[in-house]
């Protein structure tokens, strides 16, 4: 008896992974590393082969061809970590039978609730099954409805052995929501030529361009004393660094852009008069774009010093990611594949730029071309998060499809 979707995202979702930006060391929680476990166990019982969780909690696995057939090794990737902005500690989801376009109520008690005036997106999944949260952590359908398709995918053809099909390489990464999911990805023992993570959002979204990402810590260095003897004295970087981000392009914001447009995101501020740190993200699709809003950043950096004195604004900047369109440019038939599949099941695509980064952007600079994949799920990374349950059961199907398009394809 196979399990089902749904029931592998419910275990999943149990278990607490949310990762942490501030640690250095792969995986950055080592809760992580306890849905790996799980993970690389249902993967041995189901029959997958050359099973192996490294000392990372990379997780690793094959599914045998089922043909001689000459047919690229094809990779599905997911990520195991959630994000850290909401708590995924103890999830409740809640089940809303049969949808009937109304408000949800996830917890009676606070009357917190969410509806199509909100989240218009809501009235296309009238009449299906949807899984919230109770509101008081995120839901984890990022990226756990990713690992429970491939999951529930790869159980699928270890049934089916009937269904001919090359090589199929599956990987699950830690960290991935603090950009660092492909750090440790081993590309050359994972053995794929291509490969898709499932990562997306709504059922149809099909991605291949992704921003340009970089990271800027600004650290803003004053000097405290005494406020009744501070004239002249004084230098407090908790204003200062209100001067910097007040130097920033107002409407360079996440809230102000969308589609092809890059943004400015302060994302944390920490301080006091003595010291205030600020940690930015920066992002764009177009990389003279991009290049010029790391040199913008530089500029009021300098700026700031040749006010304050040199060092009152310490600067590091890191770039994260790059556009993987660059890298998939010669490999578009892994579009084409993933848009005839979506056909055969009736399902819309959705082609758009990702306003973010998936751990394919990275792979794909690392040698391994790899778009995204949908996932079902929306309004991830806070308590408003759901996911329609037909959703994954769809994308499940999807992948099964795309893996029967590999072999029907003339290599």
């Amino acid at each position: 008896m196979e399990t089902t979707v749904l029931e592998r995202f419910l275990r999943y979702i149990a278990v607490d992974t949310m990762s942490e930006p501030e640690k250095e060391q792969i995986p950055s929680t080592e809760k992580q590393r306890v849905l790996g476990a799980m993970l690389a166990q249902e993967l041995k019982d189901m029959g997958a082969s050359d099973v192996r969780m490294d000392d990372h909690a990379y997780v690793y696995a094959a599914i045998p061809a089922t043909t001689d057939k000459k047919i690229p090794v094809l990779g599905l990737i997911a990520h195991m970590d959630t994000a850290c902005a909401c708590s995924g500690k103890d999830v409740k989801p809640r089940f809303v039978k049969n949808y009937d376009g109304g408000n949800i109520v996830m917890d009676p008690k606070t009357g917190l609730s969410m509806g199509p005036d909100q989240y218009p997106e809501l009235k296309n999944y009238v009449g299906q099954d949807l899984i919230t949260t109770d509101g008081s952590t995120l839901l984890g359908a990022d990226d756990k409805a990713g690992v429970a398709e491939i999951m529930a995918m790869a159980q699928y053809l270890i049934n089916h052995p009937e269904i001919p099909h090359g090589t199929i390489k599956i990987g699950f990464t830690p960290d991935e929501e603090v950009g660092r999911g492909a750090d440790l990805f081993d590309v050359e023992g994972f053995g794929a030529d291509v490969a898709y993570t499932v990562d997306g959002g709504a059922l149809g979204e099909l991605e291949y361009e992704t921003f340009n990402a970089a990271s800027a810590k600004v650290t803003v260095h004053g000097f405290s004393i005494h406020p009744g003897s501070a004239k002249g004295k004084m230098k407090n970087s908790i204003l200062m660094a209100m001067e910097f981000q007040r130097m920033l392009p107002g409407f360079d914001t996440p809230a102000y852009t969308q589609g092809y447009e890059g943004f400015f995101h302060l994302t944390n501020i920490t301080g006091e008069v003595e010291e205030t740190v600020m940690d930015y993200i920066i992002r764009d699709h177009d990389m003279k774009k991009f290049e010029q809003k790391k040199e913008y950043i530089r500029k009021v950096a300098e700026f700031l010093n040749l006010k304050y004195g040199e060092g009152t604004i310490e600067l590091v900047m890191k770039d994260s990611y790059y556009n993987m369109k660059e890298k998939l440019k010669d490999h578009m038939y892994l579009i084409d594949i993933a848009q005839e599949a979506m056909d055969e099941l009736w399902i819309a695509p959705i082609i758009e730029p990702v306003r973010g980064g998936t751990d394919g952007a990275r792979l794909s600079y690392m040698g391994l071309p790899c778009p995204n994949l949908c996932t079902g799920g929306h309004n991830f990374h806070g308590k408003f998060e759901y996911i329609p349950v037909q959703s994954m059961e769809k994308v499940t199907e999807l992948l099964v499809e795309i893996v029967k398009k590999f072999e029907e394809r003339e290599w």
